[in-house]
């Protein structure tokens, strides 16, 4: 192999050993760290209603959640009525 060749083997191998690491450093890894909050189809179920109504909104992989809506941080929010204790997924 002549010394072009070898340059451009290392060249991909850098490259294909930083692009694991690039998805990480924008936060798409897909874990759930880099999101806060309640998703944005709690809120809009809760759109009109009041504080303690029960409403349903489906999940981001489509299933339907039952919910009550709650006050946090001034705005009305659908919580999940069987969700675990302290609120997050393990």
């Amino acid at each position: 192999m002549n010394k072009q060749g070898l340059v451009k083997v290392v060249l991909v191998v850098a490259l294909l050993g930083l692009t694991p690491m690039s998805g990480w450093a924008a936060g798409q890894d897909g874990s759930r760290e880099g999101r806060k909050g309640p998703p944005p189809e709690a809120f809009a179920a809760c759109e009109g209603k009041a504080a303690g109504d029960s409403v349903e909104f489906s999940g981001r992989r489509g299933e339907n959640i039952e919910a009550t809506c709650q006050e946090k941080d001034g705005k009305l929010v659908a919580v999940p009525k069987n969700r675990p204790e302290g609120g997050g997924r393990q």
